[in-house]
């Protein structure tokens, strides 16, 4: 399965618990994808997505609270990770279905067969 995205615009920032499989795939297709070391903050991940304007892809809802000026945007994973095929396919959909400015400023739950988009808020 190729995505035939590659689009410099798309970056994305995985999180410690997010299947290893699933970053191979995309950078296979060259997607920019990186990894952040275990054990940091999800501050200072927040942080870094929103200073690399990197998609921040999660399983852990903890990141639902941000506002809009502390991270870029999340994608926030509601298929389990022993699942890796329907991941697969479900990520790769989602980004052939979006376009990359679209992901800014908005969280994004994924599940196996649709995906659901909200604004994050903002601090005002």
């Amino acid at each position: 399965m190729s995505l035939q995205v590659s689009n410099p615009k798309l970056k994305f920032l995985f999180d410690e618990n997010v299947d290893k499989r699933l970053e191979r795939f995309l950078k296979q297709d060259g997607i920019d994808v990186i990894s952040k070391p275990k054990r940091l903050s999800n501050g200072k991940l927040a942080e870094f997505s929103k200073s690399e304007q990197r998609i921040l892809v999660t399983n852990d809802s903890d990141f639902i609270g941000h506002t809009k000026d502390k991270i870029y945007s999340v994608v926030l994973l509601r298929i389990p990770q022993r699942k890796i095929d329907s991941l697969v396919i479900s990520f790769s959909k989602l980004i052939k279905e979006i376009k990359p400015d679209e992901f800014e400023g908005n969280l994004i739950r994924l599940y196996e067969n649709r995906f659901e988009t909200s604004g994050i808020p903002s601090t005002e």
